[in-house]
């Protein structure tokens, strides 16, 4: 398999994650679509290790350490989404407005003498 065939299948992966972020207001579908770009990214490790032949499969073994890392951000995203539908009882991230910062600009305290 050429190199090339990787990194374009990689590259509309990335690409139709990033329109899934972009595009998407469900969270589970904005998660779906880190999914896919992260497996996107894993696609390009494992076929630059396939390409320079690397003795110690550092590619693969970075896809694995990129694979356990999603698997606990997926879990915490789910647990977030989960928190957020038994408040609002919908998973629409337009309508989270109540977890945003209400007061951006921050004052520092006064101090007395």
């Amino acid at each position: 398999m050429h190199l090339t065939l990787a990194l374009v299948l990689s590259a509309l992966l990335f690409a139709a994650g990033v329109y899934g972020v972009l595009v998407r207001r469900n969270a589970v579908a904005l998660l779906m679509a880190v999914e896919l770009m992260l497996n996107a990214a894993n696609l390009d490790l494992v076929a630059f290790d396939a390409w320079f032949k690397d003795r110690l499969h550092s590619g693969q073994t970075l896809a694995l350490f990129v694979v356990v890392i999603a698997a606990a951000e997926v879990g915490v995203g789910l647990a977030i989404v989960l928190a957020l539908f038994r408040m609002r009882d919908s998973v629409a991230v337009d309508e989270a407005i109540d977890l945003a910062d209400r007061d951006p600009v921050r004052r520092p305290v006064e101090q007395t003498q």
